[in-house]
């Protein structure tokens, strides 16, 4: 987080000693577009690192509802970046979820198969109580899902801890998050569960 924070830091100081005349020109834009892009991949990190430690400790009451998978992904991906992913997901296909958590989850996954400009690829299947979401596009590394460490990769776009991210948040839901040859297998029970889960801090 301390890298963005110091880039963002020193591109506005240096907007802010501009002339009126430079801070509108070429140098301005360059220097906003720099301290914007930095703004929003510490953002990325913050809301992805808070989310993860507020499950992690149990902080969060996680609701179970019937999702359709299918309209959800679609619109996650009408919130993200990059092209359009391909979706072979039946219209169907519902699992029990939390949908706020369900989305931040899946938001996190494409940013992982979409890295250098890869399309993404979703495909949905079901089976014995179960129901899955298949992520393929840029290759996920086998240590993509562990935890955090000194010397864990970082990203340009900020999104290097989606994945731990999403895989609390589907381990909450009472799923999994899983590497599959080199893609990310989503997995949610399907039927037989509450409709609601308390994970506050003490239940």
């Amino acid at each position: 987080m301390r890298n963005p924070l110091s880039t963002a830091l020193w591109s506005a100081e240096l907007l802010a000693k501009l002339t009126p005349e430079d801070r509108g020109g070429a140098r301005g834009e360059k220097l906003a577009g720099m301290c914007l892009r930095s703004l929003n991949r510490l953002r990325h990190l913050v809301e992805d690192h808070f989310l993860s430690e507020r499950l992690a400790v149990g902080g969060l009451a996680v609701r179970l509802d019937p999702v359709p998978l299918l309209e959800l992904v679609e619109a996650v991906a009408a919130r993200s970046p990059g092209a359009p992913p391909e979706v072979r997901v039946a219209a169907d296909l519902a699992a029990w979820a939390d949908r706020g958590l369900l989305e931040r989850a899946v938001d996190g996954i494409l940013s992982a198969v979409t890295r250098e400009g890869a399309t993404a690829k979703v495909e949905g299947a079901s089976g014995d109580g179960t129901s899955s979401l298949r992520f393929s596009g840029a290759p996920v590394p086998g240590e993509a899902l562990e935890e955090p460490h000194k010397g864990s990769p970082s990203d340009p776009t900020g999104r290097a801890l989606a994945l731990v991210m999403s895989k609390r948040a589907v381990a909450a839901m009472g799923g999994r998050l899983a590497l599959d040859q080199g893609a990310l297998l989503l997995e949610l029970p399907s039927r037989d569960l509450p409709a609601e889960i308390d994970r506050q801090e003490g239940h």
